[in-house]
């Protein structure tokens, strides 16, 4: 009989302060990086072994990008940085007065510990959505995304029903933030570019794409002109977008809308928003608005001395005068406090002042496809501009954004390989395609 594998962190006791981080996305990649070179162990805690850069997902979901190119292994980044320990595990709960967390791999002890947890997808307690819908918030996510979009279309060739025909063609996008009109405008460019010689015998004509926002204007976090922009890129481009419009159900056929209004369709795309993810094990008083956890000026959890919290799972409410009702849960916020909450762990270790944060809100921007782009710089000078300049500017500073030189090089030979040939050439199904639909 093959012998039982009993998991255990294995987590030696060096005599050194340990600062444990729970999660390695943006803010918690920062943070460890951070804190090389100060004599304390290291320890990263995080579900998957790699660190995602999740504003690319919607490329990877609609076949522009391969997922190698935007992912990024923990163990490569810091396999060099001394005193450090990655464990793959999930976190269960908090033992704040023993200074202890469970995870599913074992417990461990911690003179710091960092909840970087990030945040998942809010479906705002519709469950049948919750069941049916597609979200896209890690690489899993948009792996699964780009294997229905493709299958759907394998399936649509192979029925005479007229009806079941469209609604394997017709995909509703939920949420005009950046990451919905982002996917709206990459499968509005697989209409006109892609699909038309890889299906030359499905009418693509009556391929619909439709986004839906709950609110009265696109990207609500940019702009007004940015969002007028954006609305009239994916409007040329084919898309049907729906303002103040909300989903009220989906059953994996039909979508309800709030205004009375159906569709029919057997992909919605869930891009409408996100909530912190519980831990047990933190007093009712930290608990803040969406779950977020309540923090001071110092990414310090309410009530406890020795726990901090950054990103999208913490809210600080009151301390950041630019943004008294908290930060938006967007990766800069996160980035920025990673690297001052290192910073000030070595200022508690060497007994020296804290550095409260201030966020540097250095601009929002969004592409919509080919030479469509919005963008709303606030650093290093104030600009708005939209179209081909806006376009080059994303992708500098997407590109630029990317951990390691492999994956900046991948990501832009694939650009470039698309800007000239509109193609896709990930266009791939990574499961076992089912042989019909339901």
């Amino acid at each position: 009989m093959p012998k039982l594998i009993t998991t255990r962190t294995r987590i030696a006791d060096l005599g050194k302060p340990r600062i444990v981080i729970i999660g390695g996305g943006f803010g918690g990649l920062e943070l460890a990086k951070g804190l090389e070179g100060l004599k304390a162990q290291t320890v990263l805690f995080d579900k998957y072994n790699h660190h995602c850069f999740q504003p690319l997902l919607y490329q990877v979901a609609s076949s522009g990008l391969d997922t190698g190119s935007i992912v990024f292994p923990f163990r490569r980044r810091f396999g060099s940085q001394q005193d450090f320990f990655f464990r793959m595990g999930e976190v269960t709960a908090i033992k704040p007065e023993e200074n202890y967390i469970e995870t599913s791999i074992g417990g461990v002890k911690y003179d710091y510990l960092v909840l970087a947890h990030g945040a998942s997808t809010n479906y705002y307690g519709m469950k049948d959505v919750e069941e049916h819908a597609m979200p896209l918030k890690n690489i899993i996510d948009s792996i699964k995304l780009r294997n229905k979009i493709i299958q759907n279309f394998e399936l649509a060739l192979l029925t005479d029903d007229a009806e079941l025909m469209n609604s394997l063609m017709d995909f509703v996008i939920v949420g005009g933030g950046p990451t919905g009109v982002e996917m709206a405008g990459a499968l509005a460019e697989l209409k006109s570019h892609v699909f038309p010689r890889d299906y030359p015998e499905l009418q693509l004509g009556h391929m619909d794409i439709h986004l839906v926002e709950a609110t009265g204007r696109l990207l609500n976090g940019m702009s007004d002109v940015a969002g007028e922009k954006a609305l009239q890129y994916l409007q040329n481009m084919g898309v049907k977008v729906h303002l103040n419009t909300a989903v009220k159900t989906y059953d994996g056929h039909e979508v309800s809308f709030n205004n009375g209004n159906k569709l029919m369709t057997r992909t919605l795309i869930w891009a409408a928003g996100v909530k912190a993810h519980p831990i047990q094990g933190l007093s009712e008083e930290a608990i803040g608005r969406a779950g977020r956890i309540k923090v001071d000026e110092f990414n310090r959890v309410k009530g406890y001395d020795n726990i901090f919290a950054i990103g999208d799972a913490a809210i600080m409410e009151g301390a950041d005068k630019d943004f008294v009702n908290g930060h938006p849960q967007v990766a800069p916020p996160a980035m920025q406090q990673g690297r001052l909450l290192a910073e000030n762990i070595k200022r508690i270790i060497h007994k020296k002042k804290l550095k409260p944060f201030r966020y540097k809100d250095q601009g929002s921007m969004a592409t919509i496809g080919r030479n469509r782009a919005v963008v709303d710089l606030k650093i290093p000078f104030k600009i708005k501009t939209q179209g081909t300049i806006a376009w080059f500017i994303w992708m500098f500073v997407h590109l630029m954004s990317l951990v390691g030189a492999r994956n900046r090089v991948l990501v832009l030979i694939n650009w470039l390989s698309s800007y000239f040939s509109y193609d896709k050439s990930n266009r791939v199904i990574i499961a076992r395609p089912k042989d019909g639909v339901s």
